[in-house]
Protein backbone atom coordinates (compact mmCIF):
# COMPACT_ATOMS: atom_id res chain seq x y z
CA UNK A 1 0.00 0.00 0.00
CA UNK A 2 1.68 3.13 -0.99
CA UNK A 3 2.12 5.59 2.19
CA UNK A 4 4.04 7.98 0.48
CA UNK A 5 3.42 11.33 -1.65
CA UNK A 6 3.21 9.82 -5.73
CA UNK A 7 5.09 12.47 -6.60
CA UNK A 8 7.52 15.56 -6.18
CA UNK A 9 6.73 19.12 -7.42
CA UNK A 10 9.22 21.79 -7.73
CA UNK A 11 8.19 25.01 -8.25
CA UNK A 12 10.08 28.00 -9.78
CA UNK A 13 10.38 30.99 -7.44
CA UNK A 14 8.73 33.01 -9.99
CA UNK A 15 6.66 31.23 -12.66
CA UNK A 16 8.27 32.88 -15.62
CA UNK A 17 7.09 30.42 -18.70
CA UNK A 18 4.79 28.62 -20.25
CA UNK A 19 6.38 24.83 -19.80
CA UNK A 20 5.82 22.35 -17.35
CA UNK A 21 8.61 19.45 -17.48
CA UNK A 22 6.98 16.11 -16.54
CA UNK A 23 9.11 13.02 -15.52
CA UNK A 24 6.57 10.08 -15.27
CA UNK A 25 8.98 7.22 -14.90
CA UNK A 26 11.64 8.34 -12.59
CA UNK A 27 9.97 6.76 -9.75
CA UNK A 28 12.40 4.64 -7.22
CA UNK A 29 10.04 4.08 -4.32
CA UNK A 30 9.84 0.52 -4.65
CA UNK A 31 6.95 0.04 -2.61
CA UNK A 32 6.55 -3.12 -0.50
CA UNK A 33 3.52 -4.79 -1.68
CA UNK A 34 5.35 -4.97 -5.13
CA UNK A 35 8.57 -6.29 -3.62
CA UNK A 36 6.63 -8.29 -1.91
CA UNK A 37 4.42 -9.63 -4.59
CA UNK A 38 7.43 -9.61 -7.79
CA UNK A 39 8.91 -12.58 -9.19
CA UNK A 40 11.75 -10.21 -9.80
CA UNK A 41 14.21 -8.55 -7.49
CA UNK A 42 14.33 -4.45 -6.72
CA UNK A 43 17.70 -4.42 -9.68
CA UNK A 44 15.91 -6.15 -11.63
CA UNK A 45 11.99 -4.58 -11.46
CA UNK A 46 14.20 -1.16 -12.27
CA UNK A 47 14.64 -2.09 -15.95
CA UNK A 48 11.71 -0.20 -16.77
CA UNK A 49 12.85 2.88 -14.88
CA UNK A 50 13.63 6.44 -16.45
CA UNK A 51 16.52 6.31 -13.55
CA UNK A 52 17.79 10.03 -13.14
CA UNK A 53 15.88 11.60 -15.40
CA UNK A 54 14.02 13.67 -12.61
CA UNK A 55 18.19 14.67 -12.12
CA UNK A 56 18.65 15.81 -15.34
CA UNK A 57 15.68 17.99 -15.71
CA UNK A 58 16.23 19.55 -12.16
CA UNK A 59 17.24 22.79 -13.32
CA UNK A 60 13.77 23.66 -15.34
CA UNK A 61 12.46 25.58 -11.99
CA UNK A 62 15.46 27.70 -12.31
CA UNK A 63 13.88 28.68 -15.88
CA UNK A 64 10.99 29.72 -14.30
CA UNK A 65 8.82 26.24 -14.81
CA UNK A 66 7.70 23.53 -12.66
CA UNK A 67 8.93 20.01 -12.42
CA UNK A 68 6.79 17.05 -11.54
CA UNK A 69 8.13 13.80 -11.37
CA UNK A 70 6.83 10.25 -10.06
CA UNK A 71 7.91 8.79 -6.80
CA UNK A 72 6.98 5.60 -7.20
CA UNK A 73 8.06 3.35 -9.96
CA UNK A 74 6.44 2.50 -13.42
CA UNK A 75 6.70 -1.15 -12.67
CA UNK A 76 3.80 -0.70 -10.24
CA UNK A 77 1.62 2.04 -12.13
CA UNK A 78 2.28 3.37 -15.43
CA UNK A 79 1.63 7.03 -15.74
CA UNK A 80 2.04 7.08 -19.39
CA UNK A 81 -0.08 4.90 -20.01
CA UNK A 82 -4.46 5.60 -19.72
CA UNK A 83 -5.95 4.20 -16.41
CA UNK A 84 -8.25 2.43 -18.68
CA UNK A 85 -5.61 -0.04 -20.10
CA UNK A 86 -5.87 -2.78 -17.89
CA UNK A 87 -4.06 -5.99 -18.74
CA UNK A 88 -6.18 -9.11 -18.20
CA UNK A 89 -3.06 -11.08 -18.30
CA UNK A 90 -2.11 -9.61 -15.26
CA UNK A 91 -5.05 -8.05 -13.53
CA UNK A 92 -8.12 -10.64 -12.48
CA UNK A 93 -11.69 -9.94 -13.04
CA UNK A 94 -10.79 -7.55 -16.55
CA UNK A 95 -12.20 -8.25 -19.95
CA UNK A 96 -10.30 -7.47 -22.80
CA UNK A 97 -11.61 -4.68 -25.13
CA UNK A 98 -10.05 -4.47 -28.28
CA UNK A 99 -6.76 -4.21 -29.52
CA UNK A 100 -4.50 -2.36 -27.71
CA UNK A 101 -0.77 -2.96 -28.55
CA UNK A 102 0.65 -1.64 -25.44
CA UNK A 103 -1.72 -3.67 -23.20
CA UNK A 104 -1.17 -6.52 -25.26
CA UNK A 105 2.85 -6.72 -24.93
CA UNK A 106 2.60 -6.47 -21.51
CA UNK A 107 2.94 -2.64 -20.94
CA UNK A 108 -0.64 -1.75 -19.53
CA UNK A 109 -1.32 0.83 -16.73
CA UNK A 110 -0.47 -2.40 -14.59
CA UNK A 111 2.80 -3.60 -16.05
CA UNK A 112 2.93 -7.50 -16.48
CA UNK A 113 7.02 -7.57 -17.93
CA UNK A 114 9.71 -5.14 -17.60
CA UNK A 115 12.73 -4.57 -20.08
CA UNK A 116 13.51 -7.96 -21.97
CA UNK A 117 9.71 -9.17 -21.39
CA UNK A 118 11.09 -10.35 -17.92
CA UNK A 119 7.36 -11.05 -16.12
CA UNK A 120 6.98 -9.12 -12.73
CA UNK A 121 4.30 -11.53 -10.96
CA UNK A 122 4.64 -15.16 -10.97
CA UNK A 123 0.23 -15.08 -11.23
CA UNK A 124 -2.41 -12.19 -11.15
CA UNK A 125 -3.65 -9.30 -9.15
CA UNK A 126 -6.66 -8.17 -7.99
CA UNK A 127 -9.26 -5.91 -9.86
CA UNK A 128 -9.35 -3.83 -6.10
CA UNK A 129 -5.72 -4.02 -6.15
CA UNK A 130 -5.41 -2.26 -9.05
CA UNK A 131 -7.45 0.26 -8.83
CA UNK A 132 -6.04 0.79 -5.44
CA UNK A 133 -2.84 2.05 -6.95
CA UNK A 134 -4.27 3.97 -10.20
CA UNK A 135 -6.08 5.77 -7.16
CA UNK A 136 -2.90 6.48 -5.43
CA UNK A 137 -0.41 7.10 -7.67
CA UNK A 138 -1.94 7.72 -11.33
CA UNK A 139 -4.99 10.29 -10.10
CA UNK A 140 -3.39 12.82 -8.45
CA UNK A 141 0.05 12.75 -10.76
CA UNK A 142 -2.62 13.65 -13.47
CA UNK A 143 -4.78 15.75 -11.47
CA UNK A 144 -1.82 18.02 -11.06
CA UNK A 145 -0.42 18.34 -13.85
CA UNK A 146 -3.58 19.27 -15.51
CA UNK A 147 -3.66 22.02 -12.70
CA UNK A 148 0.22 22.71 -13.76
CA UNK A 149 -1.22 22.99 -17.47
CA UNK A 150 -3.88 24.99 -16.94
CA UNK A 151 -1.97 27.55 -15.03
CA UNK A 152 0.11 27.99 -17.27
CA UNK A 153 -2.21 28.57 -20.26
CA UNK A 154 -4.00 30.84 -17.79
CA UNK A 155 -0.76 33.32 -17.61
CA UNK A 156 0.74 32.94 -20.95
CA UNK A 157 -2.35 31.70 -23.23
CA UNK A 158 -0.45 28.13 -23.79
CA UNK A 159 1.23 25.66 -22.23
CA UNK A 160 3.79 23.47 -23.53
CA UNK A 161 4.55 20.83 -21.37
CA UNK A 162 7.91 18.52 -22.09
CA UNK A 163 7.50 15.05 -21.16
CA UNK A 164 10.59 13.33 -20.43
CA UNK A 165 11.87 10.18 -20.53
CA UNK A 166 14.93 7.89 -21.07
CA UNK A 167 15.30 4.91 -23.52
CA UNK A 168 17.28 1.67 -23.25
CA UNK A 169 20.08 2.05 -26.08
CA UNK A 170 19.18 -1.46 -27.54
CA UNK A 171 15.94 0.59 -28.72
CA UNK A 172 17.85 2.61 -31.43
CA UNK A 173 19.22 -0.39 -33.27
CA UNK A 174 16.69 -0.47 -35.54
CA UNK A 175 15.96 3.32 -35.25
CA UNK A 176 16.58 5.55 -38.76
CA UNK A 177 19.72 6.98 -39.06
CA UNK A 178 20.35 10.05 -38.83
CA UNK A 179 22.81 12.66 -41.49
CA UNK A 180 24.32 9.16 -40.52
CA UNK A 181 24.66 9.07 -37.15
CA UNK A 182 22.50 7.39 -34.56
CA UNK A 183 20.35 9.29 -32.69
CA UNK A 184 20.70 10.59 -28.98
CA UNK A 185 17.63 12.50 -28.29
CA UNK A 186 14.14 11.11 -29.93
CA UNK A 187 11.05 13.78 -29.91
CA UNK A 188 7.71 13.21 -30.68
CA UNK A 189 4.84 15.13 -31.02
CA UNK A 190 2.66 12.45 -32.61
CA UNK A 191 3.39 13.11 -36.07
CA UNK A 192 2.38 16.84 -35.62
CA UNK A 193 -0.98 16.13 -33.49
CA UNK A 194 0.35 17.24 -30.23
CA UNK A 195 2.14 20.21 -30.24
CA UNK A 196 2.46 23.27 -33.28
CA UNK A 197 5.08 23.19 -35.72
CA UNK A 198 7.21 26.62 -34.88
CA UNK A 199 7.49 25.21 -31.10
CA UNK A 200 8.21 21.46 -31.99
CA UNK A 201 10.91 22.49 -34.44
CA UNK A 202 12.09 25.10 -31.68
CA UNK A 203 12.73 22.27 -29.65
CA UNK A 204 14.35 20.38 -32.15
CA UNK A 205 16.84 23.40 -32.22
CA UNK A 206 17.82 23.58 -28.83
CA UNK A 207 18.81 20.15 -28.76
CA UNK A 208 20.90 20.12 -31.96
CA UNK A 209 22.78 23.75 -30.92
CA UNK A 210 23.67 21.86 -28.21
CA UNK A 211 25.58 19.30 -30.11
CA UNK A 212 22.99 16.52 -29.92
CA UNK A 213 21.71 14.13 -32.91
CA UNK A 214 17.66 14.79 -32.72
CA UNK A 215 15.36 11.73 -34.21
CA UNK A 216 11.19 12.99 -35.08
CA UNK A 217 8.89 10.81 -33.65
CA UNK A 218 10.63 7.47 -34.60
CA UNK A 219 11.16 4.91 -32.97
CA UNK A 220 9.10 7.09 -29.86
CA UNK A 221 6.39 9.63 -30.93
CA UNK A 222 4.63 10.28 -27.79
CA UNK A 223 2.64 7.96 -25.23
CA UNK A 224 -0.70 8.88 -23.45
CA UNK A 225 0.73 11.75 -21.63
CA UNK A 226 1.65 13.48 -24.72
CA UNK A 227 -1.42 12.61 -26.36
CA UNK A 228 -3.84 13.24 -23.37
CA UNK A 229 -2.06 16.86 -22.97
CA UNK A 230 -1.17 17.77 -26.51
CA UNK A 231 -4.27 19.80 -27.64
CA UNK A 232 -2.92 22.33 -30.15
CA UNK A 233 -6.29 23.61 -30.84
CA UNK A 234 -6.67 24.75 -27.04
CA UNK A 235 -3.35 26.14 -26.86
CA UNK A 236 -1.85 23.01 -24.69
CA UNK A 237 0.91 21.47 -26.42
CA UNK A 238 2.89 18.36 -25.77
CA UNK A 239 6.75 16.94 -26.84
CA UNK A 240 7.61 13.89 -25.68
CA UNK A 241 11.66 13.75 -24.92
CA UNK A 242 13.65 10.74 -25.10
CA UNK A 243 17.49 10.37 -24.16
CA UNK A 244 19.31 7.50 -25.04
CA UNK A 245 20.66 6.26 -21.76
CA UNK A 246 23.96 5.15 -22.93
CA UNK A 247 25.21 8.85 -22.86
CA UNK A 248 24.28 8.67 -18.87
CA UNK A 249 23.60 5.52 -17.27
CA UNK A 250 25.39 2.60 -16.22
CA UNK A 251 22.49 0.51 -18.12
CA UNK A 252 23.69 -2.93 -15.89
CA UNK A 253 24.06 -1.50 -12.59
CA UNK A 254 21.37 1.53 -13.26
CA UNK A 255 24.14 3.71 -11.48
CA UNK A 256 24.84 7.01 -13.08
CA UNK A 257 27.59 6.51 -16.18
CA UNK A 258 31.02 8.25 -16.63
CA UNK A 259 29.12 10.54 -19.04
CA UNK A 260 26.82 11.70 -16.73
CA UNK A 261 28.73 15.04 -15.50
CA UNK A 262 28.55 16.08 -18.97
CA UNK A 263 24.97 14.94 -20.28
CA UNK A 264 24.04 17.14 -17.54
CA UNK A 265 26.10 20.05 -18.18
CA UNK A 266 24.99 19.75 -21.62
CA UNK A 267 21.28 19.80 -20.42
CA UNK A 268 21.57 22.93 -18.52
CA UNK A 269 22.34 24.37 -21.81
CA UNK A 270 18.63 22.94 -23.51
CA UNK A 271 16.57 23.44 -20.73
CA UNK A 272 16.32 27.15 -20.41
CA UNK A 273 16.06 27.25 -24.16
CA UNK A 274 12.78 24.31 -23.68
CA UNK A 275 11.68 26.70 -20.71
CA UNK A 276 11.05 29.97 -23.18
CA UNK A 277 9.93 28.22 -26.17
CA UNK A 278 7.23 30.35 -27.75
CA UNK A 279 7.89 34.24 -25.74
CA UNK A 280 9.74 35.14 -28.56
CA UNK A 281 6.50 34.59 -31.22
CA UNK A 282 6.83 31.29 -32.24
CA UNK A 283 3.52 30.38 -31.98
CA UNK A 284 2.47 34.02 -33.66
CA UNK A 285 4.09 32.92 -36.57
CA UNK A 286 2.03 29.85 -37.39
Amino acid sequence: MVTTQPFHLTEPETLSAAAVFSSPHSGRIYPDDLIRRARLDRHALRASEDAFVDRLFSAAPDSGAPLIAAAMPRAYVDLNRGPEELDPAVVRDVRATGLNPRVAAGLGVIPRIVAEGRPIYEGKIGLDEARARIAACHTPYHRKLEALMTRAAAHFGYALLFDCHSMPSDALRAAPRVRGGRAQIVLGDRFGASAARPLMQAAIDAFERAGFVVAVNAPFAGGHITQRYGRPSQNWHAIQIEIDRGLYLDQNLVTPGPGYAELNARLARVIPELALIGRAGALAAE
